[in-house]
This record gives structure tokens, sequence and C-alpha cells, in this order.
């Protein structure tokens, strides 16, 4: 009898064992899934300000007008110059626009970035659809290289359907540069970087 149970305890211990183990493993594999599916999140609700990607343009325009305005920093580590080519636009809702950002390598060796980006007020994320850009990818400049990158998009016609913007009518397009090599912390140490948001254009 004593046998018979001690058996089924350290068959109960087993399986506890086994349990937390597999709580663990699940815990781990989590924690790696989360920013994809963070990332993933944010870009189906346009959570955080985050914009959406289409494939095709818009097949309505609207009479009326927004305004987008362009942004752009650099984070410490990375030093580049860059900037919007232009301040703002004044759109039609629905129309498909082009822009474009620069950017310049002031360094003495070649150092990379990758952006990231978001749109104010961020409620309106879910209504800013870009047909292309240069976002979450990384991106390597030659010594004094310079290098034009476009954006493409259009603010969906479904906003004005939409109470929270009744009464907004400019929107704030935003991207960050952040170092993803040795030679960006190198170059933090040697250059002093440019007032973020330089305008490059002409």
């Amino acid at each position: 009898m004593g046998e018979s149970t001690n058996a089924r305890r350290r068959m109960s211990n087993g399986t506890v064992a086994l349990a937390c183990g597999a709580f663990i493993v699940g815990m781990v594999g989590v924690s790696y899934a989360a920013v994809p599916l963070y990332q993933l999140f944010c870009q189906v609700t346009g959570y955080g300000g985050t914009t959406q990607r289409v494939e095709q343009f818009s097949d309505t325009v609207l009479d009326r007008t927004i305004t987008v305005r362009f942004d752009a920093n650099t984070a410490n580590g990375l030093p580049w110059e860059f900037g919007p080519k232009q301040r703002d636009v004044t759109m039609k809702i629905g129309e498909t626009v082009q822009v474009a950002y620069a950017a310049k390598n002031i360094f003495g060796k070649p150092t990379s970035g990758r952006s990231s980006f978001n749109v104010t007020p961020q409620s309106a994320g879910s209504y800013f659809m870009k047909v292309e850009c240069f976002c979450f990818t990384d991106t390597e400049l030659a010594p004094g290289e310079e290098m034009e990158m476009p954006v493409v998009f259009f603010v969906d016609p479904a906003i004005v359907d939409a109470p929270e913007f009744k009464n907004i009518n400019t929107l704030t397009l935003s991207y960050t540069f952040y170092p993803i090599d040795s030679s960006s912390s190198e170059a933090k140490e040697s250059v002093s970087l440019p007032k973020a948001g330089a305008n490059l254009g002409g």
C-alpha cells in the first residue's frame, strides 16, 4: 500500500514538473513572439500612430483637403543629416502623393540605420495609407553619401466619417532613424550630430 502511494506521488510530482517545464517554454516562446506580434497589431489597428501599408492607390478622391506635415529625427550614435525635402503638403483626401526624405552620412566611415515612424494625432494612423516607404529597411551609407528616400501615400477618405477628426485639418508624419551597427556607435564619440529634423530640400 505504501509503495503504491509513493508511486502515485512520484507520478504526480513528475506531472507537475512536466507542466511547469511546458509553461516556462511557452512563456519564453511568447516573449520572443511579443515584438513581431505587437508590430503586426499596430500595423493592423493603427495603434500608437502606426500607419497602414497598402498595395494600391485610393479609387476615391474628395474635394476636402488636409495638410500633412513631415518631421525627421536622428537617434544618438547615427551621424546622418536627415530630413524631409519639403516641410508639408496640402492635398485632397484620397489623393495619392509622393514626397521624399533625404539622408547623408557625415562620418568618415560607412554607417547604417533603420527607421521607424508614426503619425499624429496617433488615432489617425489607421487612416494614413502608405503605398511605398523606406521604413524598417536597413540602409547603409558610405562616407559623404546622400540618399533620397520616397514616400507614396494617401489619406483614407473614411477619415471624414470619423467624428473625432471633424475639426482636424493637419496630420504629421514623423520618421526617426536609429543606428544598427558598431561603426555608428564609434561615430557617436567622434561627430557632433546635426539638429534633428534638418531640412535637406533645396
